[in-house]
């Protein structure tokens, strides 16, 4: 064949698996589009409350990698390559990851190009109105801070580092491996997040193997507001903060503590 040819026909080829690649992703957005109501409520029901949490930490940690490199985050992408055959659920995922984006992490997806239904993340960097902003994670590093804050508290004050470790995990943050955002976990953990106080690493008396616990440090009893940090965590779980009893009791202590010293200090 001459040289001529090949290249005729290397561009055919060529145009041939574009035209392909336009096929399957009009026919990936066909499959969102072309969802009734009954089909997701029956999808609902086929999946366990812990398969969707998996799911939504894989498309947060998805969409987090992509934007590492800014590159626009397609929804047709997010269905090819993480929410596979969780497409009826896909409004019901994607409420969860803007939630989590917007709680956890400070930042907020947003859709560029609602046509081709194209996301970013952004910075979320303007107070809310009356929220303070120290309860609000600007970025991924405080988001993680945040989490262990969050279990730690809900968890009764004091919890073993095996349960951070496991909390992490389910979020795709492995603490055995090297992560993109935060590098070495454990170390950010348990050497930056103590060394600045927001966290005290403590080992557990008479332990073999040797086993650690982790608080809260002097400076998040500062600065977090244990109240806010409730209502956070009611508004992850839909429930109503009072109905942790003993958290919303101590949360609404330390309440009265602030505005007391704050009133003595004016």
């Amino acid at each position: 064949m001459s040289q001529r040819k090949k290249a005729v026909s290397a561009s055919q080829n060529k145009t041939q698996r574009r035209s392909q690649a336009t096929l399957n992703e009009d026919e990936e957005e066909a499959s969102f589009s072309q969802v009734t109501s009954s089909q997701v409520q029956r999808a609902r029901e086929n999946f366990t409350s812990d398969q969707l949490d998996r799911k939504v930490a894989e498309v947060v940690q998805f969409i987090l990698i992509k934007d590492q490199k800014k590159i626009p985050i397609r929804r047709a992408d997010i269905g090819k390559h993480v929410i596979k055959d969780y497409k009826l659920l896909y409004t019901d995922i994607m409420n969860r990851v803007c939630r989590t984006f917007e709680q956890v992490f400070g930042l907020k997806l947003v859709e560029t190009d609602p046509k081709n239904h194209i996301y970013i993340l952004i910075n979320k960097l303007d107070p809310i109105q009356g929220e303070p902003v120290r309860m609000r994670p600007v970025t991924p590093k405080k988001g993680l801070l945040f989490v262990i804050l969050s279990v730690i508290f809900m968890k009764g004050g004091v919890i073993k580092e095996n349960l951070v470790w496991n909390t992490l995990k389910k979020l795709r943050v492995d603490p055995g491996e090297k992560h993109d955002e935060f590098g070495d976990v454990k170390k950010v953990v348990t050497d930056e997040f103590v060394r600045q106080k927001y966290l005290e690493y403590v080992k557990i008396p008479h332990t073999e193997p040797v086993e650690f616990e982790f608080r809260w440090g002097l400076r998040a009893e500062k600065e977090v507001s244990k109240l806010k940090m409730l209502e956070f965590v009611g508004e992850l779980f839909e429930q109503d903060p009072q109905s942790w009893t003993q958290q919303f009791r101590e949360a609404s202590t330390q309440s009265t503590v602030d505005t007391s010293s704050q009133r003595t200090s004016s």
